[in-house]
């Protein structure tokens, strides 16, 4: 066992000064951070717990945008009036994820800092340079079916898991974080990191920041055309082989003005190619212009073997969402009348 000290502060400031200078982790939710922790893959010697913190908010933004608060629940950001009616796309995402019971319960900030769910990482008898720098790569050789086929590196094949970061990578959000250093922004494309030599770290936040909010800029261009897509083993409560967040704006005339595609799960970030999109920019919306964006997106893909077969579901799965979110938006309008007030 090893000890663990638990804060509980009333105010922000209180709570970074806890974080500061000690190998302490901020908890809300805790539906990742306390099973890594039961299974002894992260052993933080202090807890920052941030419920009491006025961080839940759900507001607009004077440019128009959505400011998300960081430990807003995840179901009640999925069923919010204007994330529904704005972002289609988020809402779609964060309800195909996890299960009612886990939605209920984690953040908007915590889903951000998910682990992956790459099975020799949670494995602690087995080397993983993730959980431990510089041991090897079990997942390379090995079990590799979930793992990754773009962005991979020699030390590190593992895959983000979340779907909610598909949607934000596509919206192009903004993370708002604090430290006892002062707040900064980090652009959604530049919050998590590929493996390179470092797979441990998962992210660019510094020691001791807390992620604030996140940040949705203005996109009422892509409501009416988005379409959340997620190939998965069983229907329901199981990580995705491989997801699709499509945005498309069109105009009167049936051609693309803009776009955005990401894909998850296959990469240890969330995957977008901006030239990729800009391929369907001012062309019809239509299957050529969709393959074309589907090859380049996937442009470099390398599979492990019992991977192999996620390179063809992601391009097929590319196309399909752009089709989908091209004949109109696939949401979740229809929540349960007791949401209608938040």
């Amino acid at each position: 066992m090893n000890p663990v000290t638990f804060h509980a502060p009333q105010a922000n400031a209180d709570a970074l000064r806890c974080a500061a200078g000690v190998n302490a982790a901020f908890i809300a939710g805790g539906t990742n951070l306390v099973d890594l922790m039961k299974e002894g893959v992260m052993r933080p010697t202090t807890l920052v717990d941030i419920n009491s913190l006025a961080l839940d908010a759900i507001a607009p933004t004077a440019q128009g945008g959505l400011l998300l608060g960081a430990t807003a629940r995840n179901a009640d950001t999925a069923y919010h009036r204007l994330v529904r009616t704005r972002y289609p796309l988020l809402s779609a995402a964060i309800l195909a994820g996890a299960s009612p019971q886990i939605r209920n319960m984690a953040t908007d900030g915590g889903n951000l800092l998910q682990r992956t769910r790459c099975h020799y990482f949670y494995h602690t008898a087995v080397p993983c340079n993730k959980r431990a720098p510089g041991s090897g790569c079990s997942a390379i050789g090995g079990l590799t079916r979930q793992h990754a086929i773009l962005g991979a590196s020699e030390h590190c094949i593992a895959t983000h898991p979340s779907d909610m970061c598909v949607a934000l990578a596509a919206l192009e959000a903004v993370v708002h974080v604090s430290s006892v250093q002062g707040e900064r922004r980090i652009d959604f494309a530049d919050f998590h990191r590929l493996p390179g030599a470092n797979p441990e770290r998962d992210n660019t936040l510094l020691p001791g920041e807390l992620i604030t909010a996140i940040e949705l800029p203005p996109g009422a261009e892509y409501a009416a055309h988005s379409a959340y897509l997620k190939f998965r083993d069983r229907a329901s409560y199981a990580f995705a082989l491989v997801s699709v967040a499509a945005a498309l704006d069109i105009g009167p005339d049936g051609i693309v003005r803009a776009a955005r595609v990401a894909l998850g799960s296959v990469a240890h970030k969330p995957w977008r190619v901006p030239q990729a999109e800009m391929l369907l920019v001012g062309k019809p919306a239509g299957s050529a212009a969709f393959d074309a964006c589907a090859g380049l997106l996937l442009a470099g893909a390398h599979g492990q073997g019992q991977n192999d077969f996620k390179i063809p579901m992601a391009r097929r799965a590319v196309v399909r969402a752009l089709e989908q979110a091209a004949a109109g938006t696939i949401d979740n309008m229809h929540a349960p009348d007791s949401k209608e007030s938040l």
